[in-house]
């Protein structure tokens, strides 16, 4: 991805050089030879607020030279951000041409008071991701695991780790900050671990992941109209749940089975052919929220369930004698914060008393081997597991409705990225008693998905194949009793992560429903 450049367009749109790339911070400074100043009250201003903004919003002089180890290029010339950001960051750069223009200083505070409001919607808007790079990171031993994981402690950085510190030989990813890229990468040189930059520039993909969107943004008049390519938001989203059940009112219904925190319905949609209390599948995708391409496939797989019935003899055997349940949207205040504030967003948005931070992970809040290793007891955490086991009404609310309906059969999570099919167990490493069954689901499953594009998987148990996970979706579920108790994580295996391109949500979703038909119909044919 290309470097950005120091051009910007004059007070009359002529290119000139500019000695700053962000400018973020209003201070009295000591003037700087060939830097325009804005005098008021016989002070020196320059850019900037003397407010604690975004890091995103900070700044570097392309004059400052300092070497990349091993190199002889600056950061400047190794690490400026991408010439290509979004809208709030060109809004960002036209304050910063405007406070710079060559004015009268009757005009100059009326500037400054501007710039200060500009700058003040930006911090409470959108977070910007310009320059943000994921790292991928490869620990040769355990003492190079346990370095990266002391990474992780280190919250000035504001590291964001997709896939955390396990084992020797694991990929690490990490989406590192642009204020935090250099002390990082010397960190790990300086210990002797390897790493490739898997992304550059963060907010390259996020400005084409909203054009893509922008560009598709029609209102769908029916879910045969409705784009299956793109991603959509929570509305949008609920908006088709409306539309299916009213085409196919015979074969779905929607059930609210609770509120978030922030007061939204949470919805689940019922496939049935009749009956009461019936054996029953459960599908939930989204309960991480950054994770778009599990909510575009489940949107997909509810399309699908609708079309191949009565068409599709699998499918029909399936609905003649099981239910399936859906929950596209497992974390709507999460899902619509995504869309709002921070795409990155991976938590619930509830409050917890004692801490400024927000949120916690509802795969780290169920009631199996809750608080144990694998999640974390800091509020700030991405992996915080809250204060007691179903806290978060997300949950409480999935667990409320397993335990009242009795009969579900097989429960799968879906989330993404890392091409993986996993079951029970993640806090123990005791093997589930149904490992060897499960194991061969498993297997055949991915050997079902492959036969589409020829997408590998892994499979395993959670503890085995990735890491120690607490609290989580399917342990709960197993220790209830349903068997057939399983997580995806969905495309890729890092080259775009949370990022992946709206071109491949249809294949994903294509492949993941081979597997997804053969543990249900496995499901189907075992009962117990």
């Amino acid at each position: 991805m290309g470097k950005g450049s120091a051009l910007q367009e004059g007070p009359a749109g002529e290119a000139t050089r500019s000695p700053w790339l962000f400018h973020c911070r209003v201070s009295k400074q000591d003037p700087v030879p060939g830097d325009r100043n804005c005098g008021l009250g016989g002070q020196v201003w320059r850019p900037g607020l003397s407010l604690q903004l975004p890091r995103s919003l900070c700044f570097i002089r392309e004059s400052e030279k300092v070497s990349e180890p091993g190199t002889g290029a600056s950061r400047a010339q190794l690490h400026r951000p991408s010439r290509k950001v979004s809208v709030l960051g060109r809004l960002k750069r036209a304050c910063c041409r405007l406070h710079l223009s060559q004015t009268s200083s009757a005009s100059c505070s009326m500037r400054v008071l501007l710039i200060w409001s500009v700058l003040l919607g930006a911090a409470l808007g959108s977070e910007d991701f310009v320059g943000h790079q994921v790292l991928r990171i490869s620990a040769a031993n355990e003492a190079q695991v346990q370095k990266v994981a002391e990474l992780q402690d280190l919250e000035h950085l504001q590291l964001d780790f997709w896939r955390g510190p396990a084992r020797p030989g694991s990929p690490i990813d990490v989406r590192v900050p642009f204020p935090s890229i250099q002390a990082v990468k010397i960190f790990l040189e300086a210990h002797g671990i390897g790493y490739e930059i898997m992304i550059e520039d963060v907010q390259t993909l996020l400005d084409e992941e909203q054009e893509q969107m922008s560009a598709f943004r029609a209102r769908a008049t029916s879910t045969d109209t409705f784009n299956y390519a793109t991603y959509h938001t929570l509305e949008e989203i609920y908006d088709f749940i409306d539309q299916l059940v009213a085409e196919h009112p015979q074969l779905v219904s929607k059930i609210q089975i609770g509120n978030t925190y922030e007061g939204r319905p949470i919805y689940v949609l019922k496939f049935s052919t009749g009956g009461n209390n019936r054996p029953a599948i459960w599908i939930d995708t989204g309960i991480h929220s950054r994770e778009w391409v599990t909510q575009a496939s489940g949107v997909w797989f509810a399309k699908k369930i609708t079309e191949d019935y009565g068409q599709d003899p699998t499918v029909t055997s399936i609905l003649d004698n099981l239910d399936v349940f859906l929950e596209i949207v497992t974390n709507p205040d999460g899902f619509a914060f995504t869309h709002s504030q921070n795409r990155m967003w991976r938590k619930t948005r509830s409050r917890t008393s004692g801490s400024f931070c927000i949120g916690v992970d509802p795969n780290r809040n169920w009631d199996a081997g809750f608080g144990k290793a694998g999640a974390s007891s800091n509020p700030c955490s991405d992996t915080y597991h809250g204060k007691t086991a179903n806290s978060e009404v997300e949950v409480k609310s999935i667990v409320d409705f397993v335990k009242n309906h009795g009969n579900i059969k097989a429960f799968i999570s879906i989330h993404s990225y890392s091409q993986l099919l996993l079951y029970p167990y993640g806090y123990t490493s005791e093997p589930a008693p149904d490992q060897k069954e499960l194991h061969q689901v498993a297997k055949s499953a991915v050997t079902a998905l492959a036969s589409l594009y020829g997408t590998k998987y892994q499979y395993g148990s959670i503890i085995d194949t990735i890491y120690q996970a607490s609290g989580s979706t399917v342990d709960w579920t197993y220790n209830q009793g349903i068997k057939y108790s399983f997580t995806f994580e969905l495309r890729d295996t890092g080259r775009y992560g949370f990022l992946l391109p709206a071109s491949q949500i249809i294949p994903t979703a294509q492949e993941t429903w081979l597997a997804l038909l053969t543990i249900m119909e496995h499901t189907q044919t075992h009962p117990y």
